[in-house]
C-alpha cells in the first residue's frame, strides 16, 4: 500500500483528549500528526465553560502530574476560580475554574503548534488500515492515505452525530459544525461493537438583557490554588463573578404542560443519556418533589455577551424554550442567542480495549475520550494523556504504563471503562474511587509524577518540584514531631500557623506544604487504616492470570462468569474480581486453580499464602 506521507501516530480528533494525546506522542519523541475536522475547533467547549468540579478536578491535577497541558491552559485562561466540598474532608476538596473559552482554545492551540513533532490538519478520517492485525494507516474522505505504525482515536461526539431540538434534527456535530459520517463503518467492520449514546447543552443568553440584580453573586476564591503544580499561586486573581438564580412553579408547569413535546418523551431521541448530567425536563419529573432547582449563570468569556444556563439543558422546542427560560427569576427579557439542544453520536465498546486503551486485537490502535463512553472534558482529556503516552511507550517498544485503583482517579477511571464497562456516558464521581483519601488533588504530583517522569513525559523542572515538596512536608513532620506538638495538630482548631504563633522554632512553610502537613498529621489513622486495604488490592492486582487460559472449560466457575472470562481476558485476579458477572465463589476457584499452578498470590505480611 502506498502511502502519502507517514508519522510515527496519528491522532484522529483535536478535543480535549485528542490535543493531550498528541501532545503526549510528540513530546515523547514520536513524530505525530493530529488530524481535525476543523481547525477553529480545536480544544473547543461545547457545553460549559469550566474546567474541574467534584472528581474532575482530581483528574485534571493528575493529568498536570503526568505531564499534561489542560491544567497549564486553564490556570492562564480561567476568569473565576473555586474550590469545592470545602465544608468536607480534604479527599473531596475538587478544584473548578469558570474558562474564558475562546482564550482556552487559543491557549491550547499554542501549545499544538509550538510543539516539536507534531504537526496539524484539518480532513476528516474515513478509514483505519489494519495489516496482520497491526496499524498501517489511515485514509482521509479526499483520498489522501497516511502511514502510521499507532492510531489514537478521538472523534468525541462526532460519530454520525445529530443534532435535536424539540420536533426538529438534522447531522451536524456541536455548536454548528460538521459531523464525522464516514468512519463508524470501518470501525464496524474492524470488529468494534457501536452504541449510541446522548448528551446536551443549555441555551446561551445576552448578559446585556440579564437582569442580574434578582440573582445571588457567586463569587471566586481568595487566595486562588492553581490547577497546575507548576503555576505560581501568586500570579493568579479573579476576572469575573457568576450568579445563582432558581426555576419557579412556573417553569415546571410550562415544563410539565408541554412533556409530550420534548424528544426524550416523544421517543424521538435514541441515545442514552448521561444519569448523572440530566436535562431540565428530567429534573422536573424524576424529582416532583422538589420546588425548585439552582440554575447557576456562567459567562462565555471576557470579550463576548454570551452566559451559559448552568442546570438548564435541554431538547425542548424553540417556543417552549423560550417560555422555560424567561420563567426563572432574572431571565424574564433575556434573548437566546443560542437554543439548548440534544445531540446523539456513535461510540465503542470499551471493554474492547485493555488496560492501555489499546484495542485487544489490534496492535497499535487506541481509543480515548467520549468515544470510549464517557462524558466531561476532563475525562476526555485524561483518556487522551492515558493512550498517547501508552501509544508512545509502545512505539519505543516499552512496556505500558498501567495505573490502577489505587494508584489515581484516572486509573478508576480507565479500569472502571475496560472492566466493567457502560451503558450510558459515565462521570468520574469521588464515590467510585475506593481509596480517596489517599488519591486527593492535593498530592497528585507525589503519586504520579515519578511515573511521568519515567515514562519520558513529566519534566525535570516537575520532578524537581515533587521531590522538594516530599522533603518539606516530611521535615515539617520531623519539626513537629521534636517539639511534641503532633496531638496538639490533630486538633480539629489546631493549624499549623497556630503552633508556629505560639513556638516560632518551627520552620516557615508555603500554603502547599502547610496543606500536606496538617492533612498527614490531622488523618494519620484513616490513611493508614486505607493503606492496609490498598495493600491488599495490590496483592491481588499483581496476581497475573495467564494470558491463555481456558476458562470455558475450567472446571467449577459458573456458566456466566467462563463467558465473560473468557471474552474480557482480565490481566490479574484483581481484575478479574470486578468483571460484573464474576461472583466471589468464582474468583474463589480462579485462586484455587492458581496455586495449583504455583501461581496463587503472594502471602500477605505477616500472614500465610
Amino acid at each position: 500500500m502506498e502511502f502519502l506521507e507517514s508519522y510515527e501516530a496519528v491522532v484522529i480528533g483535536a478535543g480535549h483528549a485528542g490535543c493531550e494525546a498528541a501532545l503526549a506522542c510528540a513530546r515523547m519523541g514520536r513524530s505525530t500528526l493530529l488530524i481535525t475536522l476543523n481547525l477553529d475547533s480545536l480544544a473547543m467547549m461545547p457545553c460549559n465553560p469550566a474546567i474541574g468540579g467534584t472528581a474532575k478536578g482530581h483528574l485534571v491535577r493528575e493529568l498536570d502530574a503526568l505531564g499534561g497541558e489542560m491544567g497549564r491552559a486553564i490556570d492562564d485562561t480561567f476568569i473565576q476560580s473555586r474550590m469545592l466540598n470545602t465544608g468536607k474532608g480534604p479527599a473531596v476538596h475538587s478544584l473548578r475554574a469558570q474558562a474564558d473559552k475562546k482564550a482556552y482554545q487559543r491557549r491550547m492551540r499554542r501549545a499544538v503548534d509550538e510543539c516539536e513533532r507534531l504537526d496539524l490538519r484539518q480532513a476528516e478520517v474515513r478509514q483505519i488500515f489494519v495489516e496482520n492485525g497491526r496499524v498501517a494507516g489511515v485514509e482521509t474522505t479526499t483520498g489522501a492515505r497516511i502511514g502510521c505504525r499507532a492510531v489514537v482515536v478521538c472523534t468525541g461526539v462526532y460519530l454520525k452525530a445529530r443534532i435535536i431540538i424539540g420536533e426538529c434534527s438534522w447531522n451536524g456535530g456541536p455548536q454548528g459544525l460538521l459531523a464525522a459520517n464516514a468512519l463508524t463503518q470501518n470501525l464496524m467492520d474492524l470488529g468494534f461493537p457501536i452504541r449510541r449514546f446522548k448528551t446536551g447543552t443549555p441555551a446561551r443568553l445576552d448578559g446585556r438583557t440579564i437582569d442580574f440584580s434578582k440573582m445571588e453573586p457567586q463569587d471566586g476564591d481568595n487566595p486562588i490554588v492553581p490547577f497546575s503544580f507548576l503555576t505560581d499561586p501568586a500570579a493568579l486573581r479573579n476576572r469575573a463573578r457568576c450568579y445563582l438564580t432558581y426555576t419557579t412553579p412556573e417553569t415546571h408547569r410550562i415544563i410539565l404542560d408541554n412533556l409530550h413535546r420534548a424528544p426524550m418523551y416523544a421517543g424521538t431521541i435514541h441515545g442514552t443519556g448521561a444519569r448523572y448530567c440530566p436535562s431540565i425536563e428530567d429534573k422536573i419529573v424524576r424529582f416532583k418533589d422538589k420546588e425548585r432547582h439552582p440554575i447557576f449563570m456562567e459567562p462565555e468569556g471576557l470579550d463576548t455577551n454570551e452566559w451559559y444556563v448552568q442546570g438548564m439543558s435541554t431538547s425542548m422546542p424553540e417556543d417552549v424554550q423560550r417560555m422555560i427560560y424567561a420563567s426563572v427569576p432574572g431571565l424574564e427579557r433575556a434573548k437566546v442567542l443560542r437554543l439548548a439542544y440534544a445531540i446523539e453520536y456513535d461510540c465503542i465498546d470499551p471493554r474492547t480495549l485493555d488496560s492501555s486503551f489499546r484495542a485487544r486485537e489490534i496492535e497499535g490502535l487506541y481509543f480515548a475520550g467520549q468515544v470510549n463512553g464517557t462524558s466531561g472534558y476532563e475525562e476526555a482529556a485524561a483518556q487522551g494523556l492515558y493512550a498517547g503516552m501508552n501509544a508512545a511507550l509502545w512505539l519505543q517498544g516499552r512496556e505500558p504504563m498501567l495505573l490502577t485503583r489505587a494508584d489515581a482517579y484516572i486509573g478508576v477511571l480507565v479500569d472502571d471503562l475496560v472492566t466493567k464497562g457502560v451503558d450510558e456516558p459515565y462521570r468520574m464521581m469521588t464515590s467510585r474511587a475506593e481509596y480517596r483519601l489517599l488519591l486527593r488533588q492535593d498530592n497528585a504530583d507525589l503519586r504520579l509524577t515519578e511515573l511521568g517522569h519515567a515514562a519520558g513525559l513529566a519534566s525535570d523542572e516537575r520532578l524537581r518540584r515533587m521531590e522538594a515538596k516530599r522533603r518539606d512536608t516530611r521535615e515539617a513532620i520531623e519539626a513537629l514531631g521534636r517539639l511534641h506538638l503532633i496531638e496538639k495538630l490533630r486538633r480539629v482548631e489546631v493549624n499549623y500557623d497556630t503552633l508556629r504563633a505560639e513556638r516560632p522554632e518551627l520552620p516557615e512553610l508555603s500554603d502547599e506544604i502547610k496543606q500536606q502537613t496538617e492533612i498527614e498529621v490531622k488523618y494519620e489513622g484513616y490513611i493508614a487504616r486505607q493503606q492496609v486495604e490498598e495493600r491488599r488490592f495490590r496483592r491481588m492486582e499483581r496476581t497475573p492470570l495467564p494470558a491463555d487460559a481456558d476458562y470455558l472449560n475450567m472446571s467449577g466457575l459458573r456458566i456466566e462468569a467462563r463467558q465473560k472470562l473468557d471474552a474480557q481476558r482480565p490481566r490479574s485476579l484483581g481484575q478479574a474480581s470486578r468483571i460484573p458477572g464474576v461472583s466471589p465463589g468464582d474468583v474463589s476457584v480462579l485462586m484455587i486453580w492458581l496455586k495449583s499452578l504455583g501461581l496463587g498470590p503472594e502471602p500477605e505480611e505477616g500472614g500465610d499464602a
